[in-house]
């Protein structure tokens, strides 16, 4: 056997892709034939009908909550990853996330962080209300599967990953615990009729039974009652995400989900080896950061045309960071072949090697705004006339789309937490342009009766 030699990899140049990728997925080996749950066939639910107003003094922490509807299904399963179209679903989900990246540093410069699992699985619930060109588009966007088979998937994968989080086994490594956690909700204006299919589609395959709120009277209450159960479910790493007009009294149903990922290195860095050191910009200036220091880590490597690769392992789980680190000068050229096949390919060969990694600690948040972007990559009907006829025949579209998403890296290991917030609003009539400018005929009538009481004309309203 061949003396394996020391690789050396320097971050000091540009961190060009850091992507949690988890590895228990298993093959998919085709859906039940369960009829459709978001089928036409659902009776409206008026909201208003389960609501119980809270008595007690516990209940005054959240006045906006004035009870639950869809709370008659329970969550199925969830069902095995190979019983469901789950590899499909991942594989749209990766597709989405390489050309969301693309689009996205097409409009903006610096730092970026985002989840497509959050907005995949966010989107999945509206998804379950669409129809048309509606559905379509967003099928061809976010690479939804048909409506019977994407649900009980998105299900399975939810599933799957917070199984990991639940049990997760004893650490290999020295690094700290494994966590993850994947939570869904939704909001609904009290009294606002909803299909029985669609509601029974978010309780069942999704957990998010609807909580009755008053938007229209205490839509402020309400902004803080999400932004309270987001801060929650990302330990305190995304507070305030739903800001100040993003939800108002035309909103009818706030949906979100939110995704905690924590978990320490395989192969800690040591602390005290962390020093400053140089980090060359894309314009080639330097900036000084802390630069830790892993002498010998034995991990998968691997060296392309313009880049290297290496995997990083966390502890307790099949979830690694891949990261590739392009030559000097390529930046842009790597970049732009980014792809799931590229990410794939970067360390398809790679071997255990003692590398001696050096890395920045680093950590950012990052805002988007979906109702500019998705648009844009192909999907504006959902925020125009839309047609979510399977959700409500009120004439909903998606009137607000956030993301947040934020990760910290230090020697311990990796903090990352991700929202997803989408806001629905019932479409208003456009106002027909009236202007009386030309002669014009009246009459004034008992509007009970019928019976006239004046009538006339006015071809000069000057005299």
């Amino acid at each position: 056997m061949r003396q394996k030699r020391a690789r050396h990899i320097s971050t000091g140049r540009i961190l060009f892709a850091i992507i949690v990728v988890l590895g228990l997925l298993a093959s998919a080996c085709g859906n039940g034939d369960d009829a459709d749950p978001t089928s036409d066939g659902g009776q409206p639910v008026d909201t208003a009908e389960p609501t119980a107003s809270p008595t007690s003094p516990e209940a005054d922490a959240t006045p906006t909550e004035t009870g639950m509807v869809g709370g008659e299904w329970e969550r199925i399963g969830p069902p095995a990853l190979a019983d469901t179209e789950a590899e499909a679903f991942v594989d749209g989900i990766n597709a989405f996330a390489f050309d969301f990246y693309q689009f996205v540093i097409g409009q903006q410069d610096g730092n970026l962080i985002y989840s497509p699992a959050s907005i995949d699985l966010a989107f999945s619930m509206v998804y379950a209300g669409a129809r048309t060109e509606t559905e379509a588009q967003m099928a061809e966007v976010l690479g939804f599967l048909p409506q019977a088979e994407q649900h009980p998937a998105a299900n399975a994968l939810d599933g799957h990953l917070n199984a990991l989080g639940d049990d997760p086994p004893e650490s290999g490594g020295e690094g700290e615990p494994f966590q993850l956690s994947i939570a869904n909700a939704t909001w609904a204006q009290e009294g606002y009729p909803f299909e029985e299919a669609f509601l029974q589609t978010l309780a069942e395959h999704y957990g998010a039974g609807m909580q009755v709120v008053d938007f229209v009277n205490e839509f402020e209450a309400a902004r803080q009652l999400i932004n309270e159960w987001i801060a929650e479910r990302t330990e305190g790493r995304i507070e305030d995400a739903v800001p100040e007009g993003a939800i108002d009294s035309d909103t009818v149903l706030v949906l979100a989900n939110a995704i905690y990922f924590k978990a320490g290195w395989l192969f800690p860095f040591d602390a005290d080896a962390t020093a400053d050191d140089a980090f060359t910009l894309l314009d080639g200036s330097e900036v000084t950061v802390p630069m830790m220091h892993h002498r010998a880590a034995r991990v998968p490597y691997a060296e392309g045309d313009g880049y290297q690769a290496i995997a990083l392992p966390y502890t307790g789980q099949n979830v690694e960071m891949r990261i590739v680190v392009p030559d000097a000068g390529r930046f842009e050229e790597i970049e732009g072949n980014l792809s799931p096949e590229f990410l794939a390919q970067a360390l398809a060969g790679a071997e255990t090697y003692d590398v001696n990694l050096r890395m920045p600690k680093f950590d950012f948040k990052t805002d988007l705004d979906l109702t500019e972007i998705l648009p844009e990559m192909g999907m504006p009907d959902p925020f125009g006339p839309a047609d979510f006829s399977g959700m409500s025949s009120g004439g909903l579209f998606i009137g607000e789309a956030i993301h947040s998403a934020t990760i910290a890296v230090d020697e311990k290991g990796t903090e990352a937490a991700a929202v997803t917030v989408i806001a629905m609003e019932e479409s208003a009539m456009q106002p027909a342009e009236v202007t009386l400018d030309r002669p014009f005929i009246f009459a004034i009538r008992d509007t009970e009766t019928g019976a006239i009481l004046f009538m006339g004309r006015v071809l000069n309203p000057a005299g």
